[in-house]
């Protein structure tokens, strides 16, 4: 009889543990306060600006990623270089922000609930200055104390989304821009 009690407890113990972590795992995880920086390597000179205002969700249950960007939210070591990347690169009044819509591909690999790095695939769309285009990106996702945190690092090409260099500053700018995603998102939408 007393197997029988014990053989109960634990049955009870492994469902309570499974709809915990299912109710933990179907979770959609926001921030505003992402970080996204991006870089560009030229003979001349090196860009850096950061943008730490960035709006990120990320839904655990379907593996959805989106960010929001306001472009005007990056800060450069340089205000001369903030006023030309804002004014003549970005266009920030006409085209005021960027975004990033996709979903995580076997998304059953992370398990929210289990502090851990995760290698992750997102497919998605990246929208910027009038432009859309299809984009595939290795990142991580880490996850402590059950909530995660976006890494990635791709590098676009300004020519794709019509973000012209005068030929004046070539040497200054380097047409390929890298970007580096380092997003916690620490609140949860119930």
């Amino acid at each position: 009889m007393n197997a029988t009690k014990y053989s109960i407890k634990q049955l009870l113990c492994l469902l309570f543990l499974m709809t915990t972590m299912v109710s933990v795992q179907a979770q959609k995880f926001y921030t505003k306060s992402g970080r996204i920086d991006f870089f560009s390597r030229a003979p001349l000179e090196n860009i850096q600006a950061v943008n730490k205002t960035v709006v990120a969700i990320l839904d655990s249950k379907t593996g959805k990623v989106e960010f929001n960007v306001f472009i005007r939210g990056f800060e450069f070591e340089k205000a001369l270089m903030q006023e030309h990347f804002n004014e003549n690169y970005m266009e920030t009044s006409k085209y005021p922000k960027a975004t990033f819509s996709g979903e995580i591909q076997h998304t059953n690999v992370v398990n929210y609930a289990l502090t851990g790095e995760y290698k992750v695939i997102v497919k998605g769309m990246l929208a910027m200055h009038g432009i859309s285009k299809a984009m595939e990106v290795s990142g991580v996702i880490s996850v402590i104390d059950g909530f995660p945190t976006l890494k990635a690092a791709f590098t676009i090409s300004l020519a794709d989304y019509k973000i012209h260099i005068p030929a004046i500053v070539r040497d200054k700018i380097s047409p390929n821009v890298t970007i580096t995603v380092n997003s916690l998102l620490n609140n949860t939408l119930k």
